[in-house]
This record gives structure tokens, sequence and C-alpha cells, in this order.
């Protein structure tokens, strides 16, 4: 298992070329958030629905554990260790496309906003949905809650509980005693 085939290359470096395009596009939103929203009033896509608002976030979702910048930092490295890990024992089976793409997402999202939260010592909000009152979110919090729900669905009625056994460290040590 110590040889890396082409083709796993060929694929982390396709994982790793992603997420830098979809950290950047958050960075690129959040930018113009800054540029074009911050100290405005908020712009209406849809009067009484859909809206673009500023917000400085210095916590996590609905506003939970204000001022925590090492914390969250900590724990987006960690996720990132753990998705990169993940990445990295994937099978190559049609099976797994979607939680590969999906992890990429998550680890993309975590990215975005531990970039954020290191540069600004907090998170760029911009997003508002008037019509329910939801918290104002961003790009990276759409790709790491959209894809985490997938994933749930994913594995409450497609995958079985075997389905993750290239993650087992008892199952490498036993590839690695052949």
């Amino acid at each position: 298992m110590n040889n890396i085939t082409k083709k796993k290359k060929i694929f982390l470096a396709v994982d790793l070329l992603s997420i830098l395009v979809l950290v950047f596009f958050d960075q690129f939103t959040k930018h113009l958030a800054v540029k074009y929203l911050q100290d405005k009033p908020s712009f209406k896509i849809i009067s009484g629905v859909l809206e673009l608002n500023f917000l400085k976030n210095s916590g996590a979702a609905f506003g939970m554990l204000q001022n925590q910048k090492v914390f969250f930092v900590l724990v987006a490295i960690m996720i990132l260790i753990v998705i990169a890990y993940v990445l990295f024992r994937l099978p190559d089976d049609k099976k797994y496309d979607i939680m590969h793409v999906l992890l990429i997402f998550v680890a993309s999202g975590a990215a975005g906003n531990m970039i954020d939260r290191i540069k600004n010592d907090y998170v760029v909000d911009f997003i508002y949905f008037v019509i329910i009152n939801f918290p104002i979110f961003n790009v990276a919090d759409i790709y790491v809650t959209v894809s985490t729900f997938v994933f749930i669905i994913l594995f409450l009625f497609y995958y079985k509980e075997n389905d993750f056994n290239f993650l087992s460290f008892r199952q490498q040590k036993k590839f690695r005693e052949f």
C-alpha cells in the first residue's frame, strides 16, 4: 500500500486543484461582499425572500461560540486532516464517486471559513433568506451544509457499514501483512 498508483496521484492532484478553485470562488464572493455590501443597506434580490446583507461573524452557525478563533481554526485543521486521510484511502470504485465530491466540498468550505478566521478574526457572511429569517451565511457554509446533508442521506440509505472498511486501521494492517 506504500506505492501510490499513478491514477491515485492524478485523483489527489485533481482533488487539490478542485479545492483550490472552490476556495477561490468562496473567497472571491466574500471579497465582493466586503467591497459592495459592507456599511451599506442590504441588496434585495427577491424582495421579502432573499437579500445580500453584510455580516462579520466571529462565531459558528447561528452565532454560537462567539470569539473562539483558535478553537475554530483547530477544528478546521482537524477536519482537513481527516478528509485528506479519507481521500487518500478512498477506493477507486464508482460507488465512492459521490463521497469523493462531497469530501472536496466539505474541505473547501472548512478551508474557506478558516482563511477568513485567520485573516480577519471573523467570517464574512452575506446571504440572507428573509422569508424564513434564516441566519446570514456564505458560500463556504453552503458547501459544508449541503455536502453534509447529502452525505447523511447516503450514509443512512446507500452505503452499508462494510463500505467503510477501507478506513479501518485493522484492515490496513492486514493489507501490509500480505
